[in-house]
């Protein structure tokens, strides 16, 4: 089917499909006639197009792309159609990242109310009894207030790892690149996490010896990120569970990747595991502790040193957590 893409293609249409019509009903109507009929028809259809319907197309065109109404700015009916085609097309796609992002903001809120609601409701009950007559007996009251402590404890750490998210997105913390030795940092966070390790019975290794491997990196925020992920494997190993870390050269960056022999996360939950708060199961992973946010930690402060984050797992056999530091030259 032909497309109208010019009002000079449209006028000499209706300029033949006139002309037709009067052959057909008078047919003394030929030659020079014919001809200047034909013209004079092209010429008005090309006036009134130009006139009224084109002149109304430019100024929605130029409104949806809110442009200025310039007449020395030419404006090309036969284009005009794919430009609004494109525009269409990029307004869509920002009306679905704006629904995402709104739904994001939903379920954000959602979720740290709810974190934050189950801490305040145990203090909560705990001032109460203490008030009832719980504080005059010191056994009691010292427990509660232990208990509160701690309920207080985790209110901080969730706030302050929504805190360090924050800084991170909004790139307020600055990241420090200096040399270091990823090796020895990844070695002081398994010493750091061996009593952890040992009440869960899991075993953290390295699969190997290794000499110095000298990386460019802020090793504050990559010794967060190792102990994040080896905090994630203690809590969901296995009982006599082992998790090893492994160092892979790979030109200009070094792969570090730590797998277990744990749980393990289904397929559909491994695109959302990063995301803050997410948890592949809500009852189990509460009583873990956490804040739900070490994961989203992860990966911010990995992008933020513009390097990659791959989670592999499978249900029953374990999962495997790997990302990129570039190499110290």
């Amino acid at each position: 089917m032909m497309k109208l893409k010019s009002s000079y293609t449209i006028s000499i249409l209706i300029s033949v499909f006139t002309s037709i019509f009067v052959v057909i009903f008078d047919f003394e109507t030929m030659g020079i006639n014919l001809i200047l009929f034909f013209i004079c028809i092209t010429l008005f259809s090309y006036f009134l197009i130009s006139k009224y319907i084109q002149k109304r197309i430019e100024i929605l065109y130029r409104t949806i792309h809110n442009q200025k109404l310039d007449i020395t700015n030419s404006f090309d009916l036969e284009t005009s159609e794919e430009d609004v085609k494109k525009w269409l097309s990029e307004r869509s796609a920002e009306i679905e990242h704006l629904k995402d992002t709104e739904q994001f903001r939903r379920d954000f809120l959602g979720n740290v109310s709810h974190e934050l609601k189950t801490p305040i409701f145990n203090i909560q009950g705990y001032i109460l009894t203490l008030l009832e007559g719980a504080l005059e007996d010191k056994e009691i009251n010292r427990k509660y207030l232990l208990r509160t402590q701690k309920r207080v404890e985790r209110m901080i750490s969730i706030v302050e790892d929504l805190e360090s998210i924050s800084h991170l997105e909004t790139n307020v913390e600055e990241i420090k690149f200096r040399q270091f030795d990823i090796v020895a940092v990844c070695s002081s966070v398994m010493d750091a996490l061996e009593d952890k390790a040992r009440k869960n019975a899991i075993s953290i290794v390295f699969d190997k010896q290794y000499k110095s491997i000298l990386v460019q990196a802020d090793e504050q925020k990559i010794s967060q990120v190792l102990t994040n992920i080896l905090v994630n494997s203690i809590k969901y190993g296995n009982q006599n569970g082992l998790t090893k870390v492994h160092f892979f050269d790979m030109n200009d960056v070094v792969l570090v990747e730590i797998s277990d022999d744990g749980i393990g996360i289904e397929e559909p939950n491994l695109a959302r595991l990063c995301e803050r708060f997410y948890r592949v199961d809500d009852s189990r992973s509460r009583e873990k502790g956490g804040t739900g946010l070490g994961l989203s930690i992860v990966k911010h402060i990995i992008e933020s040193h513009q390097q990659t984050l791959n989670i592999r797992s499978t249900v029953g056999e374990g999962s495997n957590f790997s990302f990129t530091l570039k190499k110290s030259k």
